[in-house]
C-alpha cells in the first residue's frame, strides 16, 4: 500500500515539473514588443520661393561713340582731355590749326562785298534800262543785256555766300567737340599730329552707362524680363547692382546662350571688358519646402523619412532644389502636408515606428521666407 501511494507520488511530482518547463517555453517564445526611437517630425510646406538667375559676361559700352576729325589735313595744336575724362556735350576735345581757314574766310568775305556791290550796281542798271524801253529810248537787245548781267551778279553772290559758309564750317570744324556727353575710355591723337579727315581720335561711353552682358542658358532664358534687378560681382572690382534692359530675341545655335544686356549702377567700379558675374531676382515661385536635415542619402539617393500611419516610417526618394536658410526646396517626391522625420532620420529603417518628440519650429510661410 505504501509502496504504491509513493509510486503515485512520484508521478504526479513529474507531471507538475513537465507542466513548469511547458509553461516556462511558452513564456520564452512570446515575442518582446518592438521598440519605438524618439524622433522629430515637421510637416511638407509650400511657400512662394524668390527664384534667380545666375548667369556671367563681360562689360561693355551701353554705346560707344567714336570721335573723328571732319576736316583734314591740319595739325592738332591743342588736346584738352585723356582717357577717363567726363565730358559734357559741346565740349572742345581737340583744336586744329585753323590760320589758312581763318585767312581763306577773309578772303572770302572781301569776295562776298565785291559780289554784292556788283549785284547793286546791275540791280539799278536793269531798273534804268527797263524805264528806258517803256519810253522807246532802249532796244529789246540792250534790256536783254541789263537782265543778265543782273541775273550773273546774284549769281555770283549766291556763289561767294556759300563758299564763305563752307570756310566757316571748316573753320567751325578744326575745333572738335564731344558729340555727346559721356567718359573718354580712348584717345589715339597726340598734339602736333597731322589729323587725317574721318580719323577717330577718341572713343567714349554715351552717359558713361556701362552693361553686362550676361549669357543666360536658353531653358531659363524664359524667366528674365526687362525691368528685373540684379546684384553684379566681379573678382577685380567687387560688386554694384543693375537692372535688366533687354532680352535680345535670339539664342546662340552652338552654346544654346541668350543675351541679357544688364545696365550697371553709375559710378560701379566695373571697367570695359570686365568679367563679372550676375544674380537676377527673377520673382517668386510656389515651392515645397522641408528642414534640410531631414534628408539622408542612401545608397548616394536622396530620400526623407514619411511617417505613416501607426507612425510607421517608409524611406522615399526625393528631388532636391535650391536650399534658403536652413531649409531646401522639394521639386519632387512629396506632397503638401505630409510628415517627414528630422532628428534621428539617420538611424532609421523602412518600417520603424517612431514617436514623435518636441516638434520642430513651424516651417517660414510665404510672408517670412527670406527675412
Amino acid at each position: 500500500m505504501s509502496i504504491k501511494f509513493q509510486g503515485r507520488r512520484a508521478v504526479a511530482a513529474a507531471l507538475l515539473t513537465a507542466a513548469l518547463v511547458v509553461s516556462a517555453c511558452e513564456k520564452k517564445e512570446e515575442p518582446a514588443p518592438p521598440s519605438r526611437q524618439t524622433v522629430t517630425a515637421a510637416t511638407v510646406t509650400q511657400v512662394a520661393l524668390p527664384r534667380a538667375v545666375t548667369a556671367s559676361g563681360s562689360v561693355s559700352a551701353w554705346e560707344e561713340v567714336p570721335v573723328g576729325a571732319e576736316t583734314g589735313g591740319l595739325v592738332a595744336t591743342g588736346v584738352f582731355v585723356d582717357e577717363g575724362s567726363w565730358v559734357r556735350q559741346g565740349q572742345p576735345l581737340v583744336q586744329l590749326n585753323d590760320a589758312l581757314l581763318r585767312a581763306q574766310l577773309r578772303q572770302q568775305e572781301a569776295q562776298v562785298q565785291t559780289a554784292r556791290a556788283n549785284a547793286a550796281r546791275d540791280d539799278a542798271a536793269l531798273a534804268r534800262a527797263q524805264e528806258l524801253k517803256e519810253r522807246g529810248f532802249l532796244s529789246q537787245a540792250s534790256l536783254d543785256t541789263a537782265l543778265a548781267n543782273q541775273r550773273s551778279s546774284q549769281a555770283n553772290l549766291a556763289a561767294a555766300l556759300a563758299a564763305l559758309s563752307e570756310t566757316r564750317t571748316r573753320l567751325d570744324q578744326s575745333v572738335i567737340r564731344a558729340p555727346v556727353a559721356g567718359r573718354i575710355i580712348s584717345r589715339s591723337v597726340t598734339r602736333g599730329q597731322i589729323v587725317g579727315a574721318g580719323t577717330e581720335l577718341f572713343r567714349m561711353v554715351r552717359d558713361g552707362r556701362l552693361e553686362l552682358d550676361a549669357q543666360v542658358p536658353e531653358t531659363e532664358l524664359p524667366l528674365v524680363a526687362a525691368g528685373q534687378t540684379a546684384t553684379i560681382t566681379s573678382d577685380q572690382s567687387g560688386s554694384t547692382t543693375g537692372t535688366v534692359r533687354i532680352v535680345t530675341p535670339e539664342v546662340d545655335p552652338q552654346t544654346r546662350l541668350g543675351v541679357a544686356r544688364i545696365t550697371l549702377a553709375p559710378n560701379s567700379a566695373l571697367k570695359p571688358g570686365n568679367f563679372a558675374r550676375a544674380t537676377i531676382s527673377v520673382g517668386a515661385a510656389p515651392a515645397l519646402i522641408i528642414p534640410a536635415s531631414a534628408v539622408v542619402f542612401r545608397e548616394g539617393r536622396a530620400g526623407v523619412y514619411v511617417i505613416g500611419q501607426n507612425d510607421a516610417v517608409r524611406f522615399t526618394l526625393v528631388q532636391t532644389g535650391a536650399r534658403s536658410g536652413d531649409n531646401v526646396a522639394i521639386t519632387g517626391g512629396l506632397q503638401a502636408g505630409q510628415r517627414v522625420v528630422v532628428s534621428g532620420a539617420g538611424f532609421l529603417g523602412d518600417g520603424d515606428l517612431v514617436t514623435i518628440g518636441r516638434p520642430t519650429p513651424p516651417l517660414p510661410t510665404a510672408g517670412q521666407q527670406g527675412r
